[in-house]
């Protein structure tokens, strides 16, 4: 009995690390996994966990800043931290494009107007200079080669099939 309980205390220590990905360790600590495999799942789903939880931490101060005194640059933070969780897969895109308008919606009723966007549109190049350009590329393609024939195989001669018979 005493054996058996060492070595479940050996295998809890080996896998402290394990443990100690989560904060959640209490739950992991009772299910914890004897393949290799499911241990490296486990360790990766608490490191997925941690990593999806600061990006919704993120979000929520930034709503709450928002809330708290609207302003222009406050909604650009708030659009962008549900950009965020949208690429990272925490949210939804419809989710966060709902929750967009209502922030906008917010803000427009706090008198707030959006931030202008410091993108600029990309100029457009010269008709005249496109022009030759398609041309030549135009001239420059190069011709379709025909298919290789393919070969059949050599065929033995007549000769030596009469002489074997």
């Amino acid at each position: 009995m005493q054996a058996s309980v060492a070595l479940y205390f050996a295998s809890v220590l080996r896998y402290s690390q394990v443990l100690n990905y989560s904060k959640n360790y209490k739950r992991l600590r009772n299910s914890m996994p004897i393949i290799k495999s499911a241990i490296k799942r486990v360790k990766q789903a608490a490191k997925r966990r941690d990593l999806n939880v600061a990006t919704k931490k993120q979000l929520k101060s930034a709503v709450k800043a928002f809330l708290a005194k609207p302003s222009a640059k406050g909604l650009s933070e708030v659009q962008s931290a549900l950009d965020t969780a949208v690429k990272k897969n925490v949210l939804e895109k419809n989710t966060a494009a709902r929750r967009k308008a209502q922030f906008a919606r917010v803000a427009k009723e706090a008198g707030v107007k959006p931030a202008a966007s410091a993108k600029k549109p990309a100029a457009k190049p010269a008709a005249k200079a496109a022009a030759p350009a398609k041309k030549a590329t135009a001239a420059k393609a190069p011709a379709k080669k025909p298919a290789a024939a393919k070969k059949a195989p050599a065929k033995k001669p007549a000769a030596k099939k009469a002489a074997t018979k």
